[in-house]
C-alpha cells in the first residue's frame, strides 16, 4: 500500500460543477437545520473552480430557487434574462423561422456563465463550511473490502518517463463515508465505477454529444441583450444529429455554438470545422463582423437522457449530474437537472450518516429521484433524442408528434445505439470540403485552443492513453482515415509521416487538451483512454 498521508471527512464529493456544490450546500444546510456536525470536502481538478466550466448557458432556476430561495440578495450572477426565443431551420443560404418547441420556452431563464456562476456557488458552499480545493486532480478510487471510502489525488513532479522530480509530491488520500461523483461527462473515474460495479447493466447505452463554443463581443447596435436563439440544418446533413445555439448575454457578449451528436457516421466530419462554417452563414455572419472573440472551449455531454440512467449508487458512494447523465437533450438544458439531482443525492446522504446505518450503499437514492420533479421531467422527454437516428426532418416530425399529440406519454420507449459503434468505413463515406478559415469569423483550432489558456507541463506523463499503440494505425487510419484527427477540437492527434511520406504514426499533442472527453467516447475501437493529467492542468474558461 502506498504511504500517503490522507484527510478524513463525511463526505467527500468530486467535482465543483453546479451538481457538486449543490450537494456540499445541501449538506450543510441540513447538518445547520438539524444541527449536526457533517464534514464535506469538495476537490476540484481545474486551477480554480469555474476552470473548467463551460455550457451554453441559459439556466432554469427551478433547482436554483429551492436550494437558495434567496439567491438574488446573495448576488448571484444571473443578470441577463431571456427576452426573445428563435427557432431556425437553416439550408445554406436561407433561415426559416419555426415555432418554438414548448421545452425550449425561457421566458423565466437568464443566460449565464456557468464558471462564474460556479465560482459564486463555491462562495456559498465555503461561507457554509464547505472545505474545497481546486487544483488538485481526483486521479484514484480508493477502495476497502469492495466498498469505496474515498479518493486519491495524483502525483505531482512525475517525469514524462515516470520519474521524480525536484518538486515531486506524492498524491493526497481523501476518506470518507460516502463520496459523491459529480465528475461531470464521461468522468474518468466513474467510467472505472461503471466496470467495477457494472452500473450499465441492462441499461441502454449512453449517447453523447460534442457541444463547441466561442465567446465573442460584438458591436453595439448587432447586440439583443437577452436573444436566445437556436437552429437545426445546414451545415449538417439530414442525417447528422446536431444544431447550434447563439446566446446574448450582458455587455455586448454573445456565447456562440455549435453541438454534434457524438453517433454521426461519416469520418470525414469535423465538429470544429462544422461549427466554423455554421458562422458563415448569411443570418448569423453579421452579428460578429467587426466583433471580437474573447474564449473558445469545448466539451462533451450526455445525451442519452432517461433510458440511459444507469444504476446511481454503490457501496460507499453514487452518481450526480452530467456524471450519471441528467440533461435534458430537449430542453437543451442540464444544470437545473444536474443541481436537483446532488441535491436529492445529499438529502439521502445526510438521513444515511444521521441513523448510522452500517450498510455503505445509499439505494434509496433512487427511489427519491424517482418522486421528483427531475425524474418526470426526464421520461416525458425521453423518446425525443433517440427519433433522430432516422434523420433530422422524420426526427423532427416525430418530436412534434411526441409533445404535442402524446404529450410524453407514449407506451413505448425509444433505445440509443454506442457511439463509437457508428463510423462507417472511410471508402463508403463521401469527403466534405471545408473552407479555409479567413481569422475575422472563422479561425483554425490553434489560434483557438489559444484562447482556451491551457496549461500543461510538458514534463509529465502523457494523460491520453493507447490501450494498444498498433491500432492507430492499423485499424484507425486504415479503415478511418485517422477520425482521430476530426473529432478532436483541438489538435491533440495528428497522423505524421517521415520524409519521403511514408511510415505513418500517431503524435499525441496532449498539451492541447482542452479536457473534453470526445476522444475516449467516440474512438471507434475504444482504444484511447481519458485520465487526469496534474491537478491545475488544462484549459482555464474564465467566463465560459
Amino acid at each position: 500500500m502506498l504511504d500517503r498521508s490522507f484527510m478524513e471527512y463525511d463526505v467527500v464529493i468530486v467535482g465543483a460543477g453546479p451538481a457538486g456544490l449543490s450537494a456540499a450546500i445541501r449538506l450543510k444546510q441540513l447538518a445547520k437545520q438539524h444541527k449536526r456536525e457533517v464534514t464535506v470536502c469538495v476537490i476540484e481538478k481545474g486551477a480554480v473552480v469555474g476552470a473548467h466550466n463551460l455550457a451554453g448557458a441559459v439556466l432554469e432556476p427551478r433547482a436554483l430557487n429551492e436550494l437558495l430561495p434567496d439567491w438574488k440578495n446573495l448576488g448571484a450572477p444571473l443578470i441577463t434574462q431571456v427576452k426573445e426565443d428563435r427557432f431556425m431551420f437553416f439550408t445554406k443560404n436561407k433561415a426559416m423561422k419555426l415555432p418554438t418547441p414548448p421545452s425550449m420556452h425561457n421566458g423565466e431563464n437568464y443566460v449565464i456563465s456557468l464558471g462564474s456562476f460556479c465560482r459564486w456557488l463555491s462562495e456559498q458552499a465555503e461561507s457554509l463550511g464547505v472545505e474545497i480545493y481546486a487544483g488538485f486532480a481526483a486521479a484514484e478510487v480508493l477502495y476497502r473490502d469492495g466498498v469505496v471510502y474515498g479518493i486519491a489525488t495524483g502525483d505531482t513532479g512525475v517525469s514524462k518517463a515516470g520519474a521524480h522530480t525536484d518538486r515531486y509530491q506524492a498524491g493526497m488520500e481523501l476518506h470518507a463515508k460516502q463520496t459523491i461523483f459529480s465528475e461531470g461527462c464521461h468522468g474518468s473515474l466513474t467510467k472505472t465505477l461503471f466496470k467495477k460495479f457494472d452500473l450499465r447493466k441492462g441499461v441502454c447505452a449512453q449517447t453523447y454529444g460534442i457541444g463547441i463554443k466561442e465567446l465573442w463581443e460584438v458591436a453595439p447596435e448587432k447586440h439583443q441583450s437577452g436573444l436566445v436563439m437556436h437552429s437545426v440544418g445546414w451545415p449538417l446533413d439530414n442525417q447528422t444529429y446536431g444544431g447550434s445555439f447563439m446566446y446574448h448575454l450582458e455587455g455586448n457578449q454573445v456565447a456562440v455554438g455549435f453541438v454534434v451528436g457524438l453517433d454521426y457516421s461519416n469520418p470525414h466530419l469535423s465538429p470544429f470545422n462544422e461549427f466554423q462554417r455554421f458562422k458563415t452563414h448569411p443570418a448569423i455572419r453579421e452579428t460578429f463582423k467587426g466583433g471580437r472573440r474573447i474564449a473558445y472551449g469545448a466539451r462533451a455531454l450526455s445525451e442519452g437522457g432517461f433510458q440511459s440512467i444507469p444504476k446511481l449508487t454503490f457501496p460507499g458512494g453514487m452518481l450526480v449530474g452530467d456524471t450519471a447523465g441528467f440533461l435534458n437533450v430537449s430542453k437543451i438544458k442540464g444544470i437545473h437537472t444536474a443541481m436537483k439531482s446532488a441535491m436529492v443525492a445529499a438529502e439521502a446522504t445526510f438521513d444515511h450518516l444521521s441513523v448510522g446505518v452500517i450498510e455503505p450503499e445509499i439505494s434509496d437514492y433512487r427511489a427519491r429521484l424517482e418522486n421528483s420533479w427531475l425524474w418526470q421531467e426526464l421520461r416525458l422527454t425521453r423518446n425525443i433524442r433517440p427519433a433522430f437516428r432516422w434523420g433530422l426532418i422524420a426526427g423532427m416530425a416525430h418530436a412534434a408528434f411526441d409533445t404535442y399529440v402524446l404529450r410524453g406519454r407514449g407506451l413505448w420507449t425509444l433505445r440509443h445505439h454506442a457511439d463509437h459503434e457508428m463510423l462507417k468505413d472511410i471508402k463508403k463515406c463521401l469527403p466534405i470540403s471545408y473552407p479555409k478559415p479567413d481569422n475575422k469569423i472563422t479561425f483554425d483550432r490553434t489560434s483557438s485552443i489559444f484562447l482556451s489558456n491551457i496549461q500543461h507541463d510538458a514534463d509529465q506523463p502523457v494523460h491520453l492513453q493507447l490501450r494498444d499503440k498498433s491500432i492507430p494505425i492499423a485499424v484507425n487510419l486504415t479503415k478511418y482515415g485517422a477520425p482521430e484527427q476530426n473529432y478532436c477540437p483541438a489538435g491533440v492527434y495528428e497522423i505524421v509521416r517521415d520524409a519521403d511520406g511514408h511510415n505513418p504514426a500517431l503524435l499525441i499533442n496532449a498539451q492541447n487538451c482542452i479536457h473534453c472527453k470526445t476522444c475516449d467516447i467516440k474512438d471507434p475501437t475504444q482504444n484511447i483512454d481519458w485520465a487526469v493529467p496534474e491537478g491545475g492542468s488544462g484549459p482555464n474558461y474564465p467566463n465560459m
